[in-house]
């Protein structure tokens, strides 16, 4: 898809998702510290502004090295703000610079690449661990209205709809190796909802503290963080 270089992903979402990256951030340093996963080296594959990258750094210390790489140079316009000597970010392809990171991270990335499996794969020598975000849009509610699936594929460019099931499946089809993962809400969480969200969020917090699953798989409205190796 060309959305990412032809202005149309801009013109829908003008800020790149940088408003969500502390949210990310703090989800990102959670399933690393939970596991007791140190690094000296983090890589971002499409890490578009680099605002998750900026955010960890302010999180986990400056003392490492975060690295991004984003194929949109719509994106890396907007990303020179939060460059210092900690970040380096670079326009092109992460898989074909050579290196090996401590941790590779590909956060809400899967969804939109044409072959999952070609990528996870590539993903899988970035770094000794992996973390990745997925948005988790097949839901009964979604199925059902199928507007929300459509609007995501049109402004957002997902191609591709998991639950969580068939996440973590595709990533073991991949010869990834499972090591942890938890729901995110960002739903429920990130500010801005509009108010047909805001009211199927009274269901979502009525069902999620009895079910998880069942709460994710009828309600929708989560993603899924998954730490890797």
């Amino acid at each position: 898809m060309n959305m990412y270089n032809d202005g149309t992903y801009l013109k829908n979402n003008p800020q790149w998702h940088a408003e969500d990256a502390p949210w990310k951030a703090k989800w990102v340093e959670h399933i690393l510290q939970k596991s007791k996963i140190d690094f000296d080296t983090i890589c971002e594959v499409g890490c578009g502004t680099g605002e998750v990258l900026y955010q960890l750094s302010r999180r986990i210390g400056a003392n490492k090295r975060y690295i991004g790489y984003e194929i949109s140079a719509a994106a890396m316009e907007l990303s020179r703000k939060v460059e210092n000597r900690a970040i380096e970010l670079n326009l092109g392809d992460a898989f074909t610079s050579g290196v090996k990171y401590d941790i590779a991270m590909a956060l809400d990335i899967v969804e939109h690449v044409e072959n999952p499996f070609e990528f996870l794969r590539k993903l899988k020598g970035l770094g000794t661990y992996k973390v990745l975000h997925i948005p988790l849009d097949m839901s009964v509610q979604m199925v059902l209205r199928m507007r929300p699936i459509m609007r995501v594929r049109r402004q957002v460019g997902h191609l591709h709809y998991f639950s969580k099931e068939t996440a973590l499946e595709t990533l073991s089809d991949s010869g990834l190796r499972i090591l942890d993962y938890n729901y995110t809400g960002s739903m429920l969480e990130l500010p801005g909802k509009s108010v047909s969200t805001k009211i199927m969020n009274i269901p979502r917090r009525m069902l999620y503290p009895i079910h998880n699953d069942a709460a994710v798989r009828i309600l929708g409205g989560y993603s899924l963080m998954i730490l890797c190796e």
